[in-house]
């Protein structure tokens, strides 16, 4: 395939799903579904060997997770109140052993228990002289690219693109930024879902150089803000489990541990575990 990703509705005799096909990441994911659960599976599983993909993923409601597990799926962890306030539950299926298995497995636990055990809440930081915070627009898409592009080496989706940026804007996702001598040097956005009425804070990038200050927290807590103000009320987010500094940043903003996606994207270049952090805004 020639691009990245593909997200689509498909219908069947008995179900319809909204699946998204990530080629990056070799994985499917289906965001929503109605009807025969078997079908919904069977469906997944076929788009998943058409295109040699190693994870299927799908997001199911309280009552259809059980079903799931009956047909060998595992439940990876949950978002609360994904679904207009009903839980979300990451169940999981692999098609390797080698995608299955993660050698950092008991190394992000220890990771993970440190910053739980941490009891101190988030600071109200404020902007240091010469820098400033605002909502980002498809002007900035350019800038916005250019930074993501500098922080990471490889990730999930093509952020380092002005018109990926331009796209996802327009579909609702809200970027904040933050700028210093007219340069953009962090970032972050919320992926809106209109439907379900939740967002996932995700797109967290600094330059290396302006990481003393704490501005993800910033950003972070701005953009809910503006969920709230939206009526969002559900937020979640997907940190790297090997990253102490945004892991220990959502706990620090309330943000509670629920769970983990073994090798689910690729980041820098290799898959990599993402930690989920949930939390109800209001």
């Amino acid at each position: 395939m020639n691009v990245p990703y593909l997200s689509r509705t498909e219908t069947g005799a008995d179900f319809f799903i909204e699946v998204y096909l990530d080629f990056v990441n070799e994985r499917i994911r289906i965001d929503d579904y109605r009807g025969n659960i078997n079908s919904v599976i069977t469906r997944m599983k076929a788009l998943a060997a058409q295109y040699s993909f190693t994870k299927e993923i799908i997001k199911s409601r309280v009552e259809d997770w059980p079903k799931f597990l009956s047909r060998g799926y595992e439940l990876e962890g949950m978002i609360n109140g994904y679904f207009n306030g009903s839980d979300a539950f990451f169940m999981v299926n692999y098609a390797s052993d080698d995608r299955r298995t993660s050698d950092c497995w008991k190394a992000e636990d220890d990771l993970l228990d440190k910053i739980v055990a941490q009891k101190d809440a988030a600071q109200p930081n404020q902007l240091p002289t010469g820098y400033s915070m605002r909502l980002a627009n498809v002007e900035d898409c350019k800038d916005l690219a250019n930074l993501y592009g500098l922080v990471f080496q490889t990730y999930p989706t093509p952020m380092n693109e002005p018109s990926y940026i331009k796209d996802v804007m327009e579909e609702g996702t809200i970027f904040k930024m933050i700028e210093w001598n007219g340069q953009v040097v962090s970032a972050a956005s919320a992926e809106v879902n209109e439907t379900y009425h939740n967002a996932e804070m995700t797109d967290c990038a600094t330059l290396l150089e302006h990481r003393k200050y704490g501005f993800m927290q910033l950003l972070i807590s701005a953009l809910e803000d503006e969920l709230i103000s939206r009526n969002i009320y559900f937020s979640y987010s997907l940190a790297r489990a090997q990253s102490y500094g945004m892991n220990a940043c959502l706990q620090k903003l309330g943000y509670l541990y629920s769970g983990r996606l073994a090798n689910n994207c690729i980041m820098n270049d290799n898959f990599e575990n993402m930690n989920i952090w949930v939390k109800k805004l209001v």
